[in-house]
């Protein structure tokens, strides 16, 4: 556990909110920020080291627990009124090897379902997140399983997309799985008759075939104000400008032919090239974690006709996910981009449990 008395003085009080909730694979604590206020959570757990003295750092250790989710028993949980569980997503991804929801690492799902069996009592709602490939790979029949089991055990569910872009400025699409006991009733306001705006095509097929599922409704949120240039740190020292001889050339037209501009990219190999390949639309590429160089975002500034380059820090990783300059980041570079690429962007977790998962929890149980 943490020793530092500086983070002691700085601890996030989760505590005041109406309702419970068990946090797997809980990471950084992003979700239990997003959820303040709403969603206390009575229990956590991830088996990173690195995560851990984040989400101590700024929450505290009385409520989590490091270690296997292999090695939780269901009837050692309390009670709690939801359980959201973002599970690996390494096998759902592009950037993995998609070896699907039975792989070792997304698999890891079926482990939060046994300890969901094993509870005494079970929370009435529940939320899992991962990336868009689990509505796509295998042709669907990963989701297909997984919502298959949820019905199996008495639930009814759909999924919904939300990208972090409507609140900050990163394209981080994701996938969040609403799921409500049978005998509960569901606000009418929060479901549909069909498609909307939450929905992509992989959704909106699997949706048209699925027993038990659920449309989930709600407003689009207000557009967002931020860009890329408000969350950069302008006394950052650029240190990477070698890398600006892989910007390819229909890119580099690009930046030709702005004056001033801030752009984020992403190594990458095309026909056996290294590339530097840029986005010019105001918002970063979707953060990863820093195992690999190509998984580095890279942070390009043209201004005063100079341009330069480095890598995005630690602090705008963290601001591209919506958390505040208080929220402490210990530990080195690739523990604090690790942190913040594996994460659930904050201000997506507010919006859900502000639309959704509040309204949801007045509903069944003080319906």
């Amino acid at each position: 556990m943490l020793q530092c008395t500086m983070f002691e003085k700085q601890k996030i009080d989760l505590s005041p909110a109406p309702w419970t909730m068990h946090e797997f694979f809980a990471g950084s604590g992003l979700v239990a920020y997003g959820l303040k206020g709403m969603f206390t959570p009575i229990w956590a757990n991830d088996i990173s080291e690195q995560k851990a003295a984040v989400y101590e750092a700024n929450f505290g250790a009385d409520h989590f627990v490091l270690g296997d989710i292999k090695d939780v028993r269901g009837g050692d949980l309390p009670f709690a009124n939801l359980s959201w569980a973002s599970f690996p997503c390494q096998d759902l991804s592009l950037a993995g090897f998609l070896g699907g929801i039975h792989a070792s690492r997304s698999g890891m799902v079926w482990e939060w379902l046994r300890v969901l069996d094993e509870m005494p009592r079970k929370p009435l709602i529940l939320l899992l997140e991962n990336v868009l490939g689990l509505l796509s790979t295998n042709g669907g029949d990963d989701y297909r399983v997984l919502h298959n089991a949820l019905v199996e055990r008495k639930y009814k569910c759909g999924a919904i997309v939300l990208n972090a872009s409507h609140f900050v400025p990163q394209s981080r699409p994701r996938v969040f799985i609403i799921a409500v006991n049978n005998n509960c009733e569901i606000p009418a306001e929060l479901v549909g008759s069909g498609p909307n705006w939450l929905h992509n095509k992989a959704a909106a097929d699997l949706g048209n075939t699925l027993d038990e599922w659920v449309w989930w409704k709600t407003e689009r949120p207000a557009r967002r104000r931020i860009t890329l240039k408000d969350i950069v740190d302008e006394t950052a020292p650029f240190d990477k400008d070698s890398v600006l001889r892989l910007v390819p050339e229909r890119h580099q037209m690009e930046l030709d032919e702005h004056d001033n501009v801030y752009a984020t990219g992403y190594r990458r190999t095309r026909h056996g090239e290294q590339q530097l390949e840029l986005r010019f639309d105001g918002i970063a590429g979707c953060l990863r974690t820093p195992e690999g160089g190509s998984s580095k975002q890279y942070l390009v500034v043209k201004k005063n006709g100079e341009t330069h380059a480095r890598l995005l820090t630690v602090r705008e990783a963290a601001r591209l996910m919506g958390a505040p300059d208080s929220f402490i980041l210990p530990g080195t570079y690739n523990d604090g981009y690790k942190a913040m690429g594996d994460a659930v962007a904050m201000p997506v977790a507010q919006f859900i449990g502000e639309r959704f998962l509040l309204k949801i929890a007045e509903a069944v149980y003080n319906g």
